[in-house]
């Protein structure tokens, strides 16, 4: 049997940095990624997600998981038909129903803040009311810097 010393430190580092890239590439390989969207809309006076936004929503799950030190802020917000007094009821029942879906998939809720914005924070002019019936995810950007 031979013996390979390498006891230059260059080679050395090579020979290391080669027997552990495969390792470093199936750990990052397994780890999800952030989802790129973070903002789904709603149906007229709807509170749930259609089945492709429950999946991306279910994504952001993954990630979360994943990431035990990040945190999430929930965002519901409805357009201006109505009285605020249930726009601001809605808008909280959005931003809840994902809130739920998070935690089912195994998120724990004090990593979870939540916030009904009713119709005060249109994303577009209020006469845009689809534009305005939307859900934002926001990472909490203090925990943030430890994930990236």
């Amino acid at each position: 049997m031979t013996t390979l010393v390498l006891d230059n430190p260059d080679l050395l580092a090579q020979s290391a940095a080669l027997e552990t890239a495969p390792l470093i590439a199936a750990v990052t390989a397994n780890t999800p990624r952030k989802p790129h969207r973070q903002r789904f809309h709603y149906g007229f006076n709807k509170h749930r997600l259609n089945p492709e936004d429950e999946s991306i929503l279910r994504e952001h799950a993954a990630y979360l998981r994943a990431n035990p030190h990040v945190s999430v802020h929930i965002h519901g917000h409805a357009d201006n038909f109505g009285a605020e007094e249930y726009n601001a009821f809605l808008s909280r029942l959005r931003a809840s129903a994902a809130a739920r879906l998070l935690q089912a998939e195994g998120v724990r809720e004090s990593r979870i803040v939540v916030t009904g914005w009713g119709s005060t924070r249109p994303l577009a002019r209020p006469e845009d009311h689809a534009a305005n019936r939307r859900l934002e995810i926001e990472y909490l950007a203090r925990q943030m810097a430890r994930a990236q």
